[in-house]
């Protein structure tokens, strides 16, 4: 669950939170440097000011507010999960202070509906880490199930090397990598 954690990172970075996303100028000059996506290249304004295009993993303004007015208002059953309302300010489309249960519950049962307005090739990856954390944290674990996630890991986490930002990836990116395989060697706990 620690891993999923790290779903703030993703919600963060769809959102485009301003002084917290790692989706900022200095990444987009990195970009221009190293890995050549011209459509995300700031773009020279004049008088030394850039413009930072948007970025297809990011949500304009409107679509923020309109995903977190929807959890706010999201009913689960009692003892399910904590109060996600409490995390979410539907003014300023932001959502922060999730704690460990309610990422978990984020990630495995609401990220497909919540983040099902970004465009496909964005969306896929998504749910297949969402599937991927489901199959994990399942109450029976098969050996093959676990083989084959362990298989399908990697090429998930390729798929978000191509959609975002370099700065995005830290060591808890790595992580899920290892985590069937362990599930696979330790068995259940």
């Amino acid at each position: 669950m620690h891993r999923e954690k790290k779903i703030e990172n993703i919600v963060i970075i769809v959102m485009n939170v301003s002084g917290k996303t790692k989706d900022n100028e200095n990444e987009r000059k990195d970009l221009a440097l190293y890995c050549r996506w011209p459509n995300l290249e700031l773009e020279p304004l004049g008088k030394g000011k850039m413009l930072k295009p948007k970025a297809n993993y990011n949500w304009i303004v409107a679509e923020a507010k309109l995903v977190c007015s929807w959890i706010k208002e999201f009913k689960m059953s009692n003892g399910y999960s904590s109060n996600l309302a409490r995390c979410v300010n539907a003014n300023e489309g932001r959502m922060n202070g999730m704690k460990i249960h309610d990422c978990h519950v984020f990630m495995e049962c609401l990220l497909p509906i919540a983040f099902s307005s970004l465009s496909i090739h964005v969306l896929n990856p998504l749910i297949e880490v969402n599937h991927f954390f489901k199959d994990l944290c399942s109450t029976m674990l098969k050996k093959d199930d676990l083989v084959r996630i362990e298989e399908t890991i990697p090429l998930i986490l390729c798929m978000f090397e191509i959609i975002f930002p370099s700065r995005f990836f830290d060591l808890m990116e790595h992580l899920p990598i290892h985590l069937a395989y362990e599930a696979r060697l330790g068995g259940l706990v």
